[in-house]
């Protein structure tokens, strides 16, 4: 069991979920900044998704939890990060598969899932682990308009 105590993000929403998942992948990072990360090496992340929302579906979930992992653990586990060239891009700093951009990528694959469901909940926060003395955390900004 993991046992990790995460970032809060303050939200209006009446559910809050937090699901965790260990995803064993290697990368590099195609930037002559990157040091070492320059060669393919590889981590268990630890990632932490927190969806919230106040209406639960049909069969009374916020979001079913074996879909959330279906949707990132099973895309990126056992896999080389900068072979998902659909999220992550050679050519652009802001979409290498740094933490950061691990972060980002499992937000938007989480939200872009979250907006087809009819209770329309909202993924508030991604957190990855990539060793156990360095972490990130993603929230996306607030529209205007948004809670």
């Amino acid at each position: 069991m993991i046992q990790q105590i995460y970032p809060q993000v303050q939200h209006n929403y009446q559910f809050e979920l937090n699901k965790d998942m260990h995803i064993s992948a290697a990368h590099y990072i195609p930037h002559e900044d990157a040091g070492k990360c320059q060669k393919v090496h590889g981590h268990t992340y630890f990632v932490n998704v927190t969806i919230a929302g106040d209406e639960l579906d049909d069969s009374g979930f916020l979001v079913n939890f074996a879909s959330l992992k279906k949707l990132i653990h099973n895309r990126f586990d056992h896999s080389i990060l900068n072979d998902h060239s659909d999220v992550f891009s050679e050519v652009d700093p802001n979409y290498f598969p740094t933490t950061e951009g691990v972060a980002r990528a499992i937000w938007e694959l989480a939200q872009s899932d979250l907006d087809t469901k009819d209770n329309k909940p909202k993924c508030v926060q991604v957190f990855v682990r990539e060793t156990p003395t360095s972490y990130v955390v993603f929230r996306p900004k607030k529209k205007e308009g948004q809670e």
